[in-house]
């Protein structure tokens, strides 16, 4: 049986699940509240502040779905109660980042600045401090909303080998190539 399937969500205080005909999980919580349709196969099942996802047989289908369905509805009460946070730094000369409301601007290096909206769901800050790389804080309670804007910004410039300038997450490590070397003498 999947581990991950197997453990028990603790619902904290102020979070309350709602599980409707069809399995179309909604919960709520002080920062907002998200809804995910589950296969509606497993059984979902509140108790005393807890929360099991079960399946019904150990068809290869039933096991492919448990431990995922389980993590969803994880990652939406963490969400809706603490929520989520990315950090993104800005590596290299010159590279800068701004932002007006959910209107992300970024200049790395290209002759024009890079102009990316944000969706409302999210919230979106920039610090650009003397001495410190420019970084961009996105907040919010959807952990795959968040992760896929990450993404996206990162792929406007990928972190590269050599100097490791780019686009890179905050703590990320970049494994670095040495460069050309003097073959002759």
């Amino acid at each position: 049986m999947s581990r991950i399937g197997r453990a028990v969500i603790n619902i904290p205080n102020g979070v309350s699940i709602d599980v409707t005909k069809g399995n179309l999980v909604t919960v709520k919580g002080s920062k907002g509240s998200l809804s995910e349709q589950i296969n509606p196969e497993l059984a979902i099942k509140i108790e005393d502040g807890t929360l099991t996802v079960e399946r019904p047989t150990d068809q290869k289908r039933h096991r492919e779905v448990h431990g995922l369905s389980r993590s969803l509805i994880n990652n939406m009460v963490t969400g809706v109660s603490e929520g989520y946070t990315k950090r993104l730094e800005l590596i290299g000369v010159g590279y800068r980042v701004s932002n007006t409301g959910n209107l992300l601007e970024l200049t790395i290096g290209y002759s024009h600045p890079i102009l990316f909206m944000l969706p409302a769901e999210v919230a979106l800050t920039t610090k650009m401090e003397k001495g410190e790389a420019p970084t961009i804080i996105i907040e919010g309670t959807d952990k795959q909303l968040i992760g896929q804007i990450c993404a996206k910004i990162r792929t406007y410039r990928k972190p590269e080998p050599y100097k490791g300038k780019g686009v890179k997450f905050v703590g990320e490590i970049i494994r670095r190539k040495a460069g050309k070397t003097s073959g002759k003498k």
